[in-house]
């Protein structure tokens, strides 16, 4: 089992390092900071560009090879490099926004797998009653709709509720509040939670509730579980300690991978909620041409990828013991 693990690790640093340096030499190919600096009136000395630009290691006259080898080398050391146009370094920006979007994600992941399995399990134990037809609409008009409309919708509702209390219970940006300190800090920031992550849930619960009522499906009419019946196991205890246990292990894959790729969902969260986390922060990079900083968050996000591959392995292994006897 270990050494399966370490194979599987030994892949996916080797994965990150591809994916990381592809972006960067794409960026660099595709991004022309100095157009940020070319049409400002009055007109920016050249000279002053290429400081700006070499500060940063962006400077199109220098070789994209020059610029890989310093910028890799930088990595290697825990440096990403220096935020275009800014004295900061790309680094201490990532390791400030990286909490951010982890709240989101951890709490948006939890949630949503947990609830989702317990949707779909129900709604294949109950095929075609009250509940799954309505557990099923629901989930078609969440994943039929832009999680942008989700996001609007939340925030509608909250501040209708806001309105109808007369008081800010459910606050619809940023994360925290600078003014407040002690108890209220916290609890202020506990309900700038709420809304991101019940958005990151909602549309979580939707998807893996679909895969999970389908793997059930398969599971219910399965020979082992007329067996677990006739050794004298309740229908209750069958479908718990049998079939939901061997519905799980097609659906691991998707459970692990959700941590990491839920970000693509956070762009837009974030962004709209005004959390100042990595996907905000991806945006912005774009926007601003800023290599260092895009590369960064394609390091992270794969990292991400990395570390759900390696749960998803270990809870495969966990749900069949064919896996750990390898």
């Amino acid at each position: 089992m270990l050494k399966f693990l370490a194979r599987r690790f030994v892949n996916y640093v080797i994965l990150v390092f591809i994916a990381t340096s592809l972006t960067y030499v794409l960026a660099s190919m595709t991004f022309h900071p100095e157009n940020r600096y070319n049409q400002r009136n009055p007109p920016v000395p050249q000279t002053t560009i290429n400081s700006i630009l070499d500060a940063s290691n962006a400077n199109p006259n220098t070789p994209i090879s020059t610029r890989y080898g310093r910028w890799i080398r930088g990595v290697l050391q825990g440096d990403f490099g220096q935020k275009l146009g800014s004295p900061d370094t790309v680094t201490s920006e990532i390791g400030r926004r990286v909490g951010v979007s982890l709240r989101l994600l951890l709490l948006g992941t939890i949630i949503g797998t947990v609830i989702g399995v317990a949707v779909g399990v129900i709604g294949a134990v109950r095929q075609r009653k009250p509940f799954d037809a309505a557990s099923t609409a629901a989930s078609y008009v969440v994943l039929a709709s832009p999680i942008v409309v989700i996001i609007l919708l939340t925030q509608t509702a909250a501040v209708w509720i806001n309105n109808k209390t007369g008081s800010i219970v459910l606050p619809t940006a940023l994360e925290y509040n600078s003014n407040l300190s002690g108890v209220h800090f916290w609890t202020d920031r506990l309900q700038r939670l709420i809304l991101p992550t019940f958005v990151l849930s909602i549309t979580s619960i939707a998807f893996f509730s679909r895969y999970q009522r389908s793997a059930m499906l398969d599971v219910l009419g399965s020979d082992f579980l007329r067996t677990a019946r006739a050794k004298g196991l309740t229908r209750r205890q069958a479908l718990m300690k049998h079939g939901v246990r061997t519905a799980l292990i097609p659906m691991v894959t998707f459970f692990a991978y959700s941590f990491g790729l839920l970000i693509t969902g956070a762009i837009f969260t974030e962004k709209l909620f005004a959390w100042h986390g990595m996907g905000e922060y991806l945006i912005d990079s774009i926007n601003s041409r800023d290599t260092n900083a895009v590369c960064a968050v394609t390091c992270f996000t794969a990292v991400l990828v990395l570390l759900s591959g390696m749960l998803s392995d270990i809870i495969y292994a966990a749900l069949d013991p064919r896996v750990r006897s390898r």
